[in-house]
């Protein structure tokens, strides 16, 4: 064979090459997810509900929120009653049954006895978090476990108030202004406490009495973010429930309202039950 035609046979051949490589190459890309199929393919993020307890309101998780959301997490924060404990408990229950897919369900305070049985019969409730919250067992109350431990100034700064009830009444308890600070959130600017102190929602004495039913964290795993300086759940008394309940636990020096002061804190230590319950 001549040189020349030598030569338009070879370029002829590497052109079906470069031709057949380049389709095969490009069927492979169109084959292979892309970024946010891969995310996708992970599933959407379990929906953060956020419950908050006494002397305080959903806003005080409003800094926690903002990071959650910024990481992609479907955040509420509903408004917890603060009547009773099985009331409350049920009240939260049925919200829960709104909410489709995955739940983290997390709790300041009082609200740890409400999501500690709220959380009952709801396979979707994939993980707890308790932050500077009760974590109650079957039979005890949230004054009980703040009074078996020493360290609580609770106790003293309250102001009790009557509200009526059909048939009766009940008793609020309110946090004295003076005392507010000091007791429930000494890291946190004066300025802000003082508005605090004066829109407290109050937790009511049937509520912070009554008995808990059996607990959700025998079931369901949890986390737990314990604030080292809590005046009003000694830490003595977190580490006992953490420990009784299997918690992963963390803890930071701070005051009551943990997520307030340190938000990263506690959207870090829900972030770290999304990834263990994922």
């Amino acid at each position: 064979m001549r040189v020349p035609a030598l030569r338009r046979l070879l370029t002829a051949l590497a052109a079906v090459v470069l031709i057949v490589g380049g389709a095969v190459s490009a069927q492979a890309t169109s084959q292979r997810p892309t970024q946010a199929e891969q995310a996708g393919a992970k599933g959407p993020k379990p929906t953060v509900v956020l419950v908050h307890g006494a002397f305080a309101d959903a806003s005080g998780f409003d800094d926690t929120i903002a990071l959650l959301q910024k990481s992609g997490f479907p955040v509420l924060a509903p408004a917890n009653p603060l009547r009773d404990t099985a009331g409350d408990a049920a009240y939260i229950s049925r919200f829960l049954d709104t909410i489709p897919g995955p739940v983290i369900l997390a709790a300041h305070s009082y609200g740890g006895v409400v999501i500690t049985n709220a959380a009952r019969g709801h396979a979707n409730v994939k993980a707890l978090v308790y932050l500077g919250a009760f974590a109650p067992d079957e039979g005890e109350s949230a004054l009980q476990l703040a009074q078996q431990f020493p360290g609580s100034e609770l106790g003293a700064a309250l102001v009790p108030r009557p509200y009526p009830l059909p048939g009766g009444e009940g008793t609020d308890g309110y946090i004295t202004p003076e005392k507010f600070r000091a007791v429930f959130a000494a890291d946190l600017p004066a300025s802000r406490t003082r508005l605090m102190a004066a829109t407290q929602r109050p937790g009511s004495v049937e509520g912070l009495s009554g008995g808990s039913g059996a607990p959700a964290w025998k079931s369901i795993p949890s986390w737990y973010l314990i604030p080292t300086q809590d005046k009003v759940i000694p830490p003595a008394a977190q580490r006992f429930m953490a420990k009784r309940a299997g918690s992963r636990v963390t803890e930071i020096r701070s005051s009551h309202v943990v997520m307030m002061s340190h938000p990263d804190a506690a959207a870090r230590i829900i972030n770290a039950a999304y990834a263990a319950t994922r």
